[in-house]
């Protein structure tokens, strides 16, 4: 089954760390966490990998080569500029089956092998894994009504919000809206999706999810990788 994982991005909001180090190489423990992907996608029949690269893809070539040390098999799919998430997918080799795309800088217990059955038999052009995610507000949150009087007040209240994960499986006809080496994102290419009428789907899990995207939420991977749950 194939994957693209997208691996091409500057890590903005890890910096320094990612100066001179691609985020999916950051460690977590003694392993980098894109190598912890790609355990869990063989894991789940996805052996057939394509990692779209930008930023230091030298050295994210040099560490994963062809991928067979990690039992699987891997191509490179290379940007010299920046293309937003969804613009590197006009330049993969295209698929012929339905096929998953995830960032690559993801801690989740998903099901992955599970996800790819319920895109398919949903119908659906593309889906979304979806999280639900809390939010702690840590103010008091008031109520005006249109006088501006105060009608309600509630402290430190908790959000929950449906996100996207960052997890998408795709029929390969998504790749005709994609024009080669366009930048686009991939919230913009599923609101194109949905505007056009196309079936776009929400799967919904409950398990373990965390966007290694700012110092906390690295500090936060560390401690999990050290219990052992990624192993």
């Amino acid at each position: 089954m194939r994957a693209v994982i997208l691996a091409g991005g500057k890590g903005r909001r890890l910096k320094p760390y990612t100066a001179v180090f691609p985020k999916p190489l950051m460690p977590l423990g003694d392993r980098p966490i894109l190598e912890i992907v790609v355990g869990q996608l063989r894991e789940a029949g996805f052996d057939d990998l394509t990692f779209a690269v930008g930023h230091l893809a030298g050295l994210i070539q040099a560490y994963f080569g062809d991928g067979s040390r990690f039992g699987v098999r891997i191509e490179y799919s290379l940007e010299d500029e920046p293309l937003g998430t969804a613009g590197p997918l006009s330049l993969i080799r295209p698929p012929t089956d339905d096929f998953l795309v995830m960032n690559g800088d993801l801690l989740t217990d998903l099901d992955f092998r599970q996800f790819l059955a319920a895109h398919r038999s949903s119908g659906a052009v593309a889906t979304l894994a979806v999280y639900r995610k809390s939010v702690d507000i840590t103010l008091g949150v008031l109520d005006l009504d249109a006088q501006d009087r105060v009608v309600g007040y509630t402290e430190k209240p908790t959000l929950h919000y449906l996100v996207s994960s960052g997890i998408y499986c795709f029929k390969p006809a998504i790749l005709s809206r994609l024009p080669r080496g366009t930048r686009r994102d991939l919230p913009e290419l599923v609101l194109e999706l949905i505007a056009a009428g196309e079936p776009v789907h929400g799967h919904r899990f409950g398990g373990y999810w965390l966007d290694i995207g700012r110092p906390e939420d690295y500090e936060v991977a560390l401690a999990e990788v050290a219990k052992g749950r990624f192993e």
